[in-house]
C-alpha cells in the first residue's frame, strides 16, 4: 500500500428497515410508521456523535430512501453541507446485485447517483455494494463513471464462515433468507487499499479506482465493524480495535441501525427477535462507538472521509 499517515474513516451504511425485513425474510412488509426510522431517528444520533467527537464521516445512501423521504433528505443535505460525505449505496439495495445483468447494475448505480447528487449539490464519487458483494461488472461500471473509490471488500474469514454456516442451516430448515453468499475469493483480497485488476476485483491491478477494504484484525482477520464493536464485551472490543489499529488505515464501517433504540423507535418484535443488536441498549451502543473513536484518536489516527483518504492515497502514489 502507498504509505500515508495514520488515518481512520467512520462510514455508515444507511440501510432502511425494508432491507432488514428482506434479509430475514419476514412476512409482508414493515409498518409504514417505521419505514424511514433510520434516516429520521438514527441518523440524527450519528450527527450528534460526529459533532461531539469532532470527526467527519462518510454516509452510504440508498437512492430510493432519498427520493421517498423529504425529512431524511433534508437531514442528509445538512450533514453534507457541514463537511460530511454522501456516497452511493445503490438505488434499491439488492443483496444479490452482482447476479443481475450489467444494464440493471448500471441502473442501480446511476439512479442513486442522481438522487444523491440532487440532495447534496455534488455527485458522489464513492460506492459501497449491498452486502459487501462486488464483481468485475460493478467495478468496471464505477470506473466508466469516474468513481474515485469502492469500499466493499470485507476480507474476514470468520465473518464469511459464519455467514456460510447460518445460510446453510437455514436452507436445511427450509427457512427463507434474503441474504446472498458471494464469491469465496473475497478471502484472498488485500486488507489494505489497492487498485483492483480488470476482471478480478479481489486482486491488485491497474484500474484507476481505489478499493478501500473494511477493517479486520491482522492474522485471524476478525471483523472490526459496527456490529462486532457494539456487541462485544468491553475487553474484547478494545482488543479488536487495537488489532485493527496496527495498520495505517482504519476503515470503520457501521450501519444506521447501530444507533437504533428498538423500543423508542418502534421496531416490531419480529425484527427485534431476528436482529441481536436491536436488543442491545442504545446507551451501551453509543458508549462503545465513542470508546472506539477515542481509542483511534489516542493511537494517533486522524479521521477523514473516504473520498479524502482516496485523495491522500493518490497524492502519495503520484509523489
Amino acid at each position: 500500500m502507498t504509505h500515508f499517515a495514520r488515518t481512520a474513516s467512520f462510514s455508515v451504511d444507511l440501510d432502511g428497515v425494508d432491507c432488514y425485513w428482506r434479509i430475514h425474510a419476514l412476512p409482508g412488509r414493515p409498518d409504514p410508521s417505521i419505514r424511514h426510522v433510520i434516516l429520521r431517528r438514527c441518523l440524527p444520533r450519528f450527527a450528534e456523535l460526529f459533532a461531539r467527537m469532532g470527526i467527519p464521516a462518510t454516509l452510504f445512501v440508498v437512492g430510493s430512501d432519498v427520493q421517498d423521504d423529504a425529512e431524511g433528505r433534508a437531514g442528509l443535505a445538512s450533514l453534507a453541507a457541514s463537511g460530511h460525505e454522501l456516497a452511493n449505496h445503490s438505488q434499491s439495495h439488492l443483496y444479490d446485485l452482482v447476479r443481475h445483468p450489467r444494464a440493471h447494475i448500471a441502473s442501480e448505480i446511476d439512479r442513486a447517483h442522481g438522487s444523491i447528487g440532487d440532495c447534496c449539490g455534488r455527485a458522489p464519487t464513492g460506492f459501497r455494494a449491498p452486502g459487501y458483494e462486488i464483481s468485475a461488472d460493478v467495478i468496471s461500471l464505477l470506473c466508466e463513471r469516474g468513481y474515485a473509490y469502492d469500499s466493499s471488500a470485507f476480507s474476514s474469514v470468520p465473518y464469511y464462515a459464519a455467514k456460510t454456516l447460518v445460510m446453510a442451516s437455514m436452507r436445511v430448515r427450509r427457512q427463507p433468507s434474503g441474504s446472498y453468499l458471494g464469491s469465496p475469493f473475497i478471502l484472498t483480497a488485500p486488507t489494505e487499499p489497492y487498485h483492483p485488476a480488470a476482471g478480478d476485483p479481489y486482486n491488485p491491478g491497474n484500474l484507476p479506482i481505489w478499493e478501500l477494504p473494511m477493517a479486520v484484525t491482522p492474522a485471524l482477520r476478525l471483523p472490526v465493524i459496527g456490529t462486532s464493536v457494539v456487541m462485544a464485551p468491553e475487553w474484547l472490543r478494545h482488543r479488536l480495535v487495537a488489532g485493527a489499529l496496527r495498520r495505517p488505515f482504519f476503515n470503520f464501517e457501521l450501519h444506521g441501525i447501530d444507533l437504533a433504540d428498538a423500543e423508542a423507535d418502534g421496531f416490531p418484535p419480529a425484527l427485534i427477535a431476528r436482529q441481536p443488536d436491536l436488543r442491545r441498549p442504545l446507551a451501551q451502543k453509543r458508549a462503545a462507538l465513542e470508546a472506539t473513536i477515542s481509542q483511534a484518536i489516542s493511537a494517533g489516527f486522524v479521521f477523514k472521509t473516504l473520498v479524502d483518504v482516496t485523495r491522500d492515497l493518490q497524492r502519495g502514489r503520484n509523489s
